[in-house]
Formats: structure tokens, sequence, C-alpha cells
């Protein structure tokens, strides 16, 4: 008589399922856990792909804004006036993750004056001299020498934005005549009173993530010029280099990590005991260490950013610390807190430089007013990609021009007399107008909706009124009135001619507007102006207005 099997014979499946022959009872328990283990890890497998499919999905009817523009254009600033405009609720959320940012960016600064004072008072011939007089005597004409040698290789003249010749911008003649600097034991005294800032900067970046480096643009700074400008970019002067610049490869990391402290800090009751990892609770010692250092040297900053000698240093440096970006030194007495909390200008000010494409969603919150453009989940949803400005970093641009529906292209205005760091003999404006010509002639981009923000408004005028001419670097300016308004007016009708030229389309709509981007309530109006054209010019190709 043949063997009864409790499955098909020719049912493959069936047989493997089934149990097998003389299972004992302890056996069949355990491979019943196996099996309920195995479908518990399916389960979230295909629950995984799910969402992963309904968040493509969500994204790929999303309404998509690139931020374009050369580094340190005031992108990632932009991308923060659009969370403070439109999306406060989560803006406020991670509000507190900035604060360890801003402070680096303050003791960054109190280093960068600490290096240079301390070049400085290496070559003063008595650099600890109890004299108040701000001069010792005359350099020798062969100190002068050694110390201003003129570059070997001059910058390069462009056919739209140029310098003269005859008197370089880089020209330190009238700073090599002058004597050299009386430095006082009060200079010694804060320098070594300040020496704690070191450690506070090294575990403040420490903090911010472990895929965090200091960027050289040009990969060559080297120190002993390595404080030469503190400016964003270089100034019409090929030998100088700037100090290397401190960021992040990941955008989310860092809030993470510093979100956790901080709940760790504040003893969250919501947060899980896996949150209050040993991790968690190092970065809450190092943010305590950090704030209460920086809190007890906040008169020794004061003192040494208000010194008349210290500024006389900057100065014949060239170093201009109110133009670099993260300046915080006019705010000290409010930062160097132990109760200090991050304001929304702070954070809007605060720099933090990002490589890589940088994606944002970001969901219009209705409590604040969303257009009545926005009527439905695609106009409130917004994918935001912040990409890298420098010239490494442009090549990955173009993967995502083929289902872009907006360019915002920031193009700051304020740096007619600066070099680009990637390549110094190209200026920073020229290279704004080059990549705006081939964004608006890319056939990629033919159909989309391109807005163009001046920027950098308020440091045109601060440099303006400082006495910088512009036709001395834009020949084509002429005799015009040597003002902000005057240049961006200018300026503006410039980028409008070589829209309407070189677009491959005939009347495409022009957006152009000047800004400042860390002004904040102007820059929303600004942009919500920017939002509701958007959401108008989109909806009337869809002939729904």
């Amino acid at each position: 008589m043949a063997a009864r099997h409790p499955y098909d014979l020719d049912d493959p499946l069936a047989a493997a399922l089934s149990p097998p022959p003389g299972e004992s009872a302890a056996e069949r328990d355990q491979r019943l856990r196996v099996e309920e283990e195995a479908k518990r890890i399916s389960d979230e497998i295909d629950e995984r792909l799910k969402q992963d499919r309904a968040a493509w999905k969500k994204q790929k009817n999303a309404f998509k804004l690139l931020l374009l523009g050369q580094s340190e254009s005031g992108k990632s600033t932009t991308l923060k006036n659009f969370q403070l405009a439109f999306a406060p609720k989560a803006w406020r959320a991670e509000r507190a993750s900035w604060r360890a940012v801003i402070q680096l960016n303050l003791v960054r600064s109190i280093n960068l004056i600490l290096d240079a004072l301390s070049q400085e008072m290496a070559k003063a011939p008595n650099p600890t001299s109890p004299v108040t007089s701000p001069f010792l005597r005359p350099t020798t004409a062969q100190s002068r020498a050694h110390d201003h040698a003129p570059s070997s290789s001059p910058p390069s003249v462009p056919a739209l934005i140029a310098h003269t010749k005859s008197d370089p911008p880089g020209d330190t003649s009238d700073t090599a005549a002058q004597p050299p600097i009386q430095f006082t034991n009060t200079h010694a005294l804060l320098k070594l009173r300040l020496i704690p800032l070191r450690r506070v900067e090294a575990d403040l970046k420490q903090l911010l993530g472990a895929a965090t480096d200091e960027l050289a643009p040009d990969g060559s700074v080297s120190p002993a010029h390595a404080v030469d400008d503190a400016n964003a970019a270089a100034l019409y002067d090929p030998g100088r280099r700037r100090l290397a610049e401190f960021y992040v490869r990941s955008n989310n990391s860092w809030r993470e990590t510093l979100r956790a402290a901080y709940q760790s800090r504040h003893g969250d009751a919501g947060a899980s005991e896996q949150e209050h990892s040993a991790m968690e609770l190092e970065g809450q010692s190092k943010l305590e260490d950090a704030t209460g250092i920086i809190a007890s040297c906040a008169e020794d900053m004061q003192s040494l950013w208000k010194d008349a000698v210290v500024r006389e240093v900057l100065r014949r440096r060239k170093i201009r610390m109110e133009q670099a970006p993260g300046f915080f030194l006019d705010d000290i007495q409010r930062i160097a807190t132990r109760e200090y909390e991050p304001s929304d200008d702070d954070v809007v000010r605060a720099r933090l430089r990002t490589l890589g494409v940088q994606e944002h969603r970001l969901v219009m919150e209705r409590s604040v007013g969303v257009s009545s453009l926005a009527s439905n989940d695609v106009s409130r949803d917004w994918m935001i990609y912040d990409v890298g400005g420098s010239r490494t970093s442009r090549a990955a641009w173009f993967p995502y021009f083929d289902d872009a529906n907006a360019i915002l292209f920031l193009a700051p205005i304020s740096c007619f007399d600066e070099l680009l760091q990637e390549d110094r003999r190209v200026n920073r404006l020229e290279d704004s107008f080059l990549l705006w010509k081939a964004i608006v002639q890319s056939k990629l981009l033919a159909k989309c909706i391109i807005v163009l923000f001046l920027n950098k408004y308020d440091l045109l005028e601060k440099k303006l009124r400082s006495g910088t001419p512009v036709k001395k670097y834009l020949p084509s300016f002429g005799d015009r009135e040597n003002s902000a308004s005057v240049l961006a007016q200018y300026l503006h009708q410039k980028f409008k001619d070589q829209h309407r030229e070189y677009s491959p389309q005939p009347r495409r709509p022009f957006y152009g507007y000047v800004t400042t981007a860390i002004d904040t309530k102007a820059t929303t109006s600004t942009l919500a102006a920017v939002r509701d054209g958007i959401l108008r010019h989109n909806l009337r190709k869809a002939e729904f207005v």
C-alpha cells in the first residue's frame, strides 16, 4: 500500500513548505519561530517598498525648484528664507540645531583674527612694548620688499569686466610705506586668554558630524598666507590665498546629531533611551563646555574685536570681517552667553558650506496664508535642490534640468571687484554672466521658468560707500553715478538683455529682483511674489487660468 502524503506530490511548493517527516514538537516550535521571523522581515521589506513607491510618486509630482549660482551667491540663505516664510513650524523645530553653527562662525572669526595678530606680532621688533603709540619706526626698504613682493602672475582683463593695468586693485604700495604696528602687553594677554577657543572650534566641528572637513577652494592654501583674506572671495590679488573653509557633505546628519544632543541637554521626556546613548551624552557635554567657554571669553573677544590696533592689522591685511559670511562679531555680547538661543535672523546669517546636491522637501503650511493659487498638493509640496556652485560641482546640475519646473538663479552683484577662488583669472561677476547665459540658452530648460536674484545688495552699498570705483572693474559702466542703485539697475538690464537674446523661446517671461537674502522681511515678500508668479505661470501653461 502506497504511503500517504499530506500534500500533492506534483506540487513542489507544497513539498517545500510541508513539515519534515518525523518532526518533534521542539523542532516544530523552532521551525515556526524561524518562519514567523522570516515573514516579519518580508512584511517589513514590503512595507518599506510601498512607502518608497509612495514617496517617489509624491516626489515625482512635487513642484521642483533648482537654486543655481556660483559658490557663495546666497543659495543656502535663500533656502532658509523659503523655510522661514512658508514652513514656519518646521523651521522652529530645527532652529535650535543652528546654535552650534553660529557659535562656530563666531569662534572661527576670533581665531582668524588671532592668527593674523600672531603673525604681525612675530614680525614686530618689540611685540609687547607697553608704549601706547600705534607705531614704532619706519620699516627698511629691504623688509618692505620682502613683505610686499609683487605677484608674478597679474590678473587677466576680461572682455566685459576688467581693471586698469596702471593701478591694480591688489596694489599694496601704500601699506608698504607704513611703519610697523606697535603692540602692547594687552595683545599678548588677549592671545593667551583666548587659547581655549581653539579647543572649542575643534569640538564644534566634531559635533557637526563625521562627514566634515576643511575645504581649500584652490587647493593651495599656504600657512604663511592662510589668514591674508577673510572674505568669501578673493580681491584682485592673485598672490593671496584665503583660509580653508569648513563644510559638511550631508545636510541632515549634523542636524539630527545636534537635535539629539539638545534633547538630551534639556531632558526631553519624549526622547527614547537610544537617543540618550553615549554619543548623545558626549555631544551634550561638548555643547555645554563650548557654551561655557564662549561665555567666559565674551569680554576678551569683545576687547579683541574693538581694539584699534587689531583693526589696523585687519585693515593692512585687507581682511574685511564684516563682508565675510557668518559674521557675528558685532553680536558677541548677545551670543556669548549660556542662555543664548538663535533668532530667525541669526540662522539666516549663519554660514555652513555644503558640498554636493542637497535635496529639501518644503510643504507650504496653510496656517501662513498659502496662496489661493496653491490649491492642490502639487502646488503646496515643493522639492528644492540646493546645488554646489563651485566649478567642480556644476557638472552635477544637468541631471536635475530634465524635470525642473523652475530655476532661481542667484548672482551676487557685490563681487564686481572679486576673483573666483577656483580660477583667479576670472572675475566673479563675469562668471555669473557666463553661467546665466548657459542656463538661459539651454534647450533642456526651454520650458522652465527662470527667476533672477541680483543678491547681496547690502554688501554692494557698503562697498561703494567706501569709495570703490565701479568703472575700474567694469569699463562698460562708464561715467554713470557710482551708487548701488544705479549699478543694480544697470546689471538688471544687462541680465535682461542676455535673457531676451539667448532664450530658445521668443517672448519668454523675465523675472528679476534685487535682493538682500539676509534681510528676512524684504526677502519674504519677494519670495511670495516669486512663488505666486511661478504658480500662475504653470497654471497658465496648463490652461487652468
